[in-house]
């Protein structure tokens, strides 16, 4: 029978009275940690941007301090408050306010809220889960939501911006084994092999779009997933077929959107914002559902090759900052639960 123990190590973040933020392992007992009714011995976590920008202090993405870090989680419940989850059962966390308000995935043990934890579906391992994460997880809401908006292959080409990263890797693998021809938009075009063997069937070069200046370009898409927002997203709506959905997922490029409503009353175009933190837990369920069934991506192996241990969890985050990472990274804390 698992127990918790007395004290266990955690990745925690501080800020200071001055506002710099320092982060490291610490001891930490139960009561230590933010308050919740399910309590979960942690199996994985995973390394998100978010995860990186947190820890070395570079985005602020902590609400509150000191917090554990770690967006996203996967164990084996020790003890809960809800009748919804039993010792024993398999869950993980992901997307829900983790590392935000509430301490995250990078300790050996994690209390959460109920309202967050997901049964582990048929399918996937824990393992798995971490593997898939939040980037994992947006990527198929986005789809769900496309979908539920009317999406279908025979509309045309889906665009996926942002391709080399965790979404965008996830969006065109999923995309591309539902039925859809899958159009990568990166400027790194080094990345050519891996993105047609997540399911590209071809690449632009965002360095050498034409991005215009009129209020509708040409069509071209069916739709878009987009990682990146700004000046892509405009373009995104000016160039999308006849009721075409875009999800709109990322701002790496900008937080603006100029644009006409032109796009959206004389194509109508659908613009889909996707949350995945204030999602209810039957969404959230469904979601990890299709991610164990139709949307499992087939690439899974090639889109997050990498597994640390969790005691190297502090070297790997400048890389996540400095854009030197392609696919995601898994960390093992506790193996012996999958």
């Amino acid at each position: 029978m698992l127990t918790v123990s007395e004290k266990f190590t955690a990745f925690r973040i501080h800020k200071d009275d001055n506002n710099k933020i320092s982060s490291g392992f610490e001891q930490l007992s139960l009561e230590q940690l933010t308050a919740g009714e399910v309590v979960i011995k942690v199996a994985y976590s995973d390394i998100n941007y978010k995860d990186a920008l947190a820890a070395t202090g570079k985005g602020r993405i902590l609400r509150t301090y000191p917090l554990v870090g770690g967006i996203d989680l996967s164990g084996v419940v020790i003890r809960s408050e809800d009748p919804r989850f039993q010792s024993g059962d398999k869950v993980l966390v992901c997307g829900a306010q983790l590392s935000e308000l509430y301490d995250g995935g990078y300790s050996e043990f994690a209390r959460v809220k109920a309202d967050s934890v997901v049964n582990l579906p048929q399918g996937i391992s824990l393992r798995d889960a971490m593997a898939l994460g939040t980037a994992g997880y947006t990527a198929a809401l986005a789809i769900q939501r496309m979908e539920d908006n009317g999406q279908v292959p025979e509309r045309g080409p889906i665009v996926v911006t942002g391709a080399t990263g965790g979404v965008g890797s996830f969006a065109i693998n999923m995309l591309s084994n539902i039925g859809y021809e899958v159009i990568a938009f990166t400027g790194k075009t080094e990345q050519a092999p891996y993105l047609q063997a997540l399911g590209a069937s071809k690449l632009l070069n965002r360095h050498d779009i034409e991005i215009g200046t009129k209020p509708l370009e040409n069509a071209q898409w069916g739709g878009a997933i987009d990682n990146v927002g700004g000046e892509t997203l405009a373009w995104l709506t000016r160039t999308t077929h006849v009721w075409g959905n875009i999800a709109s997922i990322g701002l790496a490029g900008g937080i603006k959107l100029e644009s006409t409503v032109m796009p959206f009353i004389l194509r109508g175009v659908s613009l889909l914002g996707i949350n995945s933190v204030e999602m209810p837990l039957s969404v959230r369920a469904q979601g990890w559902k299709r991610l164990a069934s139709d949307l499992k991506p087939s690439k899974l192996a090639l889109i997050a090759p990498t597994t640390i241990k969790f005691a190297d969890l502090p070297q790997a985050f400048d890389a996540y900052v400095e854009g030197r990472v392609t696919g995601r990274t898994v960390v093992e804390i506790d193996a012996s639960l999958d």
